[in-house]
C-alpha cells in the first residue's frame, strides 16, 4: 500500500485507540508494528482489512457496553467487561496475518521480475487465502463473543455430552444468537476483501467471473463463521472458565490471562491452625486461656464468648457463619486449562488459516509448498 494513504490512516487509527482508551501503551506499539507489516504488502487488502476488523471489532465491544460489564466480573473484582486491549491480544489475532502479508509481499517482489501481472489469478496464491481466512475467523469469533453474550437465552456448553446451560461469558458457551453474530463478522471481512481483492478481468484466461467469485464469497464467509465454533471448542476443552460462587458470573482474566482458582492449600490449614489456638485459649485450655462466662442465650453472651461458640477444637477449624469452608471460585468448564484466552485465539487464527489454503490448494491443485516458493 502506498505509504502517502498508510502513514495517515495508521495514525489516526492510534490515535483512535489511544483516545478510547481500547489499546495499552503496549498494545499501540503492537498494532503500529502490525499496520507496518500490513501496508509493506503492494495490495491495499491486507491493511484494509486489519483496519475494518479494528473499527468493526472496536464497535461491537462497545454495544451495551454497560450491560455486558453486569453478566461478568474481572479478577480484580471490577465489573467485567472487555477493557484496553494488551500486546499479547493484538498479536494473538493478527500475527498469523502478518507472517503472511510478508510472505506474501516477497512472492510478488520475485514476480516483477519477470511478469508484470499483479492480479489475483484463478488459481491464485494461496496466502491471499490464508490473510482472508484468518481476519474472517478472527471477526466472527469477536463479534460471537460481543454479542452473543447479549442473547436472552442461556449459552450450552458445546463440549458438554448433554449441552448443559452455563452462565454468559463461559468458554465454549454457544447461543444461536451468538453464532448468527460471528457470522455476521464473517460476512463484514469477506465482503470487504471482495472489494478489495485485485481479481483477474474475466476476459482473461485466468480471470475470475462474478459465477466463481460469489462462490469464493461463500466459502469464505462459511469459513470464518465456522472458525467461531472451533474457538468455542477449544475453548471449552483446553480454557478454564472459572466462575464466582457468590454471584455466579464468569470471572475474567486481565488481559485474557488465565484466572486463579482458590483452593484449600497451604494458606488455610494456616488459618486452621489460628483457629485451633484461638479455641483453645477461649475454652480455658493453657495458662493464657480466657475465661468464659456461662450465660443461656447467644445475644447476650460477651463476644469472646460467641467466638469459642463458633470455634471447634476437635475439629480444628471454625463452624461457617458465612460459607467460609467454601471456595470463591470454581471451574465452571476447560478442565485441562492449559492454555489462556490468547492462546485459544492464536491456535485458532493459525488453524483457520491453514485449513483454507489446504482447502484451496486441493481444489486448485496447488501444492502447499508454494506458500513458501
Amino acid at each position: 500500500m502506498k505509504a502517502i494513504f498508510a502513514v495517515p490512516i495508521t495514525a489516526a487509527m492510534i490515535y483512535r485507540a489511544w483516545s478510547h482508551q481500547s489499546l495499552t501503551p503496549a498494545g499501540i506499539i503492537a498494532a503500529t508494528l502490525t499496520a507496518i507489516a500490513h501496508a509493506y504488502h503492494p495490495w491495499n487488502l491486507p491493511f484494509a482489512l486489519l483496519i475494518v476488523f479494528f473499527l468493526a471489532g472496536t464497535r461491537v465491544t462497545k454495544v451495551k457496553h454497560d450491560v455486558k460489564a453486569t453478566l461478568t466480573m474481572q479478577s480484580t473484582g471490577n465489573a467485567g467487561g472487555e477493557g484496553a486491549r494488551t500486546h499479547v491480544q493484538v498479536f494473538a489475532n493478527s500475527a498469523v496475518a502478518s507472517v503472511l502479508c510478508l510472505l506474501h509481499t516477497y512472492q510478488l517482489r520475485r514476480r516483477e521480475q519477470y511478469s508484470t501481472d499483479k492480479c489475483f489469478s484463478l488459481p491464485g496464491d494461496l496466502l491471499v487465502v490464508g490473510i482472508i481466512a484468518n481476519y474472517a475467523a478472527v471477526a466472527a469469533d469477536t463479534f460471537s463473543s460481543e454479542l452473543g453474550i447479549l442473547s436472552k437465552s442461556k449459552p450450552r456448553l458445546i463440549t458438554s455430552p448433554t449441552f448443559r446451560q452455563v452462565p454468559p461469558g463461559t468458554n465454549g458457551g454457544v447461543t444461536a444468537w451468538g453464532s448468527a453474530a460471528g457470522l455476521l463478522g464473517s460476512l463484514v471481512i469477506v465482503t470487504a476483501s471482495m472489494a478489495l481483492t485485485p481479481f483477474c478481468d474475466v476476459k482473461a484466461s485466468n480471470g475470475w467471473s462474478f459465477k466463481e467469485r460469489q462462490r469464493f464469497t461463500f466459502a469464505m464467509t462459511l469459513w470464518g463463521a465456522l472458525g467461531s465454533t472451533l474457538d468455542s471448542f477449544l475453548g471449552g476443552w483446553l480454557q478454564q472458565s472459572v466462575v464466582d460462587t457468590r454471584t455466579g458470573r464468569i470471572v475474567e482474566g486481565e488481559g485474557g490471562k488465565t484466572v486463579l482458582v482458590s483452593k484449600r492449600g497451604p494458606s488455610s490449614m494456616h488459618y486452621d491452625k489460628k483457629a485451633e489456638v484461638k479455641s483453645q485459649l477461649l475454652n480455658g485450655q493453657g495458662k493464657d486461656s480466657i475465661p468464659i462466662q456461662a450465660v443461656g442465650d447467644e445475644d447476650d453472651m460477651e463476644p469472646t464468648a460467641v467466638e469459642a461458640k463458633r470455634y471447634n477444637a476437635q475439629k480444628k477449624d471454625r463452624q461457617p457463619s458465612f460459607g467460609d469452608n467454601k471456595p470463591s471460585r470454581v471451574v465452571e468448564s476447560g478442565s485441562l486449562g492449559i492454555l489462556d484466552n490468547n492462546e485459544v485465539n492464536f491456535l485458532m487464527a493459525l488453524t483457520m488459516s491453514i485449513g483454507a489454503m489446504a482447502i484451496a490448494g486441493w481444489v486448485w491443485n496447488i501444492p502447499m509448498s508454494s506458500i513458501l516458493q
